[in-house]
């Protein structure tokens, strides 16, 4: 049983996938604009704040997801199933690009890989009984990390963690702590992460390195990375990963968060009385993060607890002000856009990894340089969108738009069709 969707909450979840999209695809990486791309270390610019607008959306759908609160064993198994397609998911992309078989090249190689990778597509968004879908994800994650950890070539440096992994992680242990606790438990336990993790950052040494910090690759979190998933991690850093073990935490922290966003929704008042709580639990949380900056600075990479308090209070308050023009003024026809792709959020999540990776795969021959091959994407970069443009940074964002506007084609045929993908 689960209530009524809230459209807010959906256009909200929609407008967060369409910047991930554009913010993850832009046509040229050398040219983007500032607010397009993450801070540097410490910091924060709006596209550092997507990411934990998804944990914390996340959250908030949970009190509408399971209005009734009870936990046996039927519905702990769904939500670990659930839990882990979201997680193999993410895992699988990371696969993508070392499949090779019987020696193929080129088109045939790239053929058996779609055929795989729609598979896997199609045995974790299915939609079957339990049992199968049990089954299913048991043996998909199995084959993975047997993959991962086998020595074989190809797969012997193949990254764990990943957005969807974390958000999997995330929904499972923020599910069950709703489910089994009350609010007040669970703001302690949020509370509890926060200051704890906060301690372990600022207090515990870091062993090989010396005093605790908060730098890049020297941190008690890096650390930890690199001592359990050694050779599994971000290919940029190979020595720590930015939805590592440690911070994985405070974002379970986020994950409450909106929770109890969630729970303030569900309230038996006015929608103008829970305006005015979503409204005050915003500016509190957005004052606290900004405050516990001064000696925790926010960080996306690290998560830290400034940053899960930071970005929550936007979140809050950018949910309050769609709440308030949406569900509460019902104005919402503008929004239609938004709303098509936050129903369906993990076919655009899934295959949005998948795409980028095949036009990749596909070669053209170089224009301007004989016997040279490019990508497919880079090709359609160059030759169809740079010319039009003299700004590389106009031109770098009009591919990004465009992509975007692929995907709403595709999302809006679904809608017509009324077919909704979840995990």
């Amino acid at each position: 049983m689960t209530k009524e969707r809230l459209t807010s909450l959906d256009v909200f979840r929609g407008f967060t996938i369409f910047l991930m999209t554009i913010v993850n695809n832009p046509g040229s990486w050398s040219s983007i604009y500032p607010p397009l791309e993450h801070a540097e270390w410490h910091g924060c610019t709006p596209t550092d704040l997507v990411f934990p607008f998804f944990v914390f959306i996340m959250g908030t759908a949970i009190p509408f997801a399971m209005p009734v609160k009870h936990l046996d064993g039927a519905v702990f198994n769904k939500i670990l199933v659930r839990s882990l397609r979201i997680f193999c998911l993410g895992f699988s992309l990371a696969f993508f690009g070392r499949i090779h078989l019987f020696g193929l090249e080129g088109f045939p190689l790239l053929a058996v890989r779609l055929v795989i990778f729609f598979g896997i597509a199609y045995a974790l968004l299915g939609d079957f009984s339990l049992k199968v879908k049990t089954y299913l994800v048991f043996g998909i994650l199995a084959v993975l990390l047997f993959l991962a950890y086998s020595g074989l070539e190809h797969f012997e440096d193949t990254r764990i963690p990943g957005v969807l992994q974390r958000i999997g992680i995330v929904y499972f242990f923020t599910s069950l702590l709703y489910l089994k606790t009350n609010l007040k438990t669970q703001i302690i336990t949020a509370v509890s992460i926060l200051v704890g993790y906060y301690l372990f950052m600022a207090f515990v040494p870091v062993p090989g390195i010396g005093e605790a910090n908060f730098e890049k690759g020297t941190n008690l979190a890096a650390w930890l990375d690199n001592l359990l998933l050694n050779g599994h991690l971000w290919s940029v850093s190979k020595t720590w990963d930015p939805e590592g073990i440690l911070s994985t935490l405070p974002a379970i922290a986020t994950g409450i968060t909106g929770m109890f966003i969630g729970q303030i929704l569900n309230l038996s008042v006015s929608k103008i009385e829970i305006v005015k709580k979503l409204a005050i639990s915003g500016i509190v949380l957005l004052i606290s993060g900004l405050v516990w900056n001064i000696i925790f600075p926010i960080n996306k990479s690290l998560w830290t607890s400034s940053y899960v308090l930071y970005t929550g209070g936007i979140a809050t308050l950018c949910l309050t002000f769609l709440y308030y023009v949406i569900d509460v003024a019902n104005y919402k026809k503008w929004a239609k856009l938004f709303l098509i792709w936050g129903v369906n959020p993990m076919i655009v999540f899934y295959f949005s990894g998948i795409i980028p990776r095949v036009m990749s795969s596909i070669k053209m021959q170089n224009p301007e340089i004989g016997g040279e091959e490019i990508g497919f994407q880079a090709y359609l970069y160059q030759y169809g969108i740079v010319p039009h443009f003299e700004n590389p940074l106009n031109a770098s964002l009009a591919y990004a738009l465009a992509y975007a506007l692929f995907w709403s084609i595709i999302l809006w045929i679904l809608h017509k069709r009324k077919l909704i993908f979840k995990v």
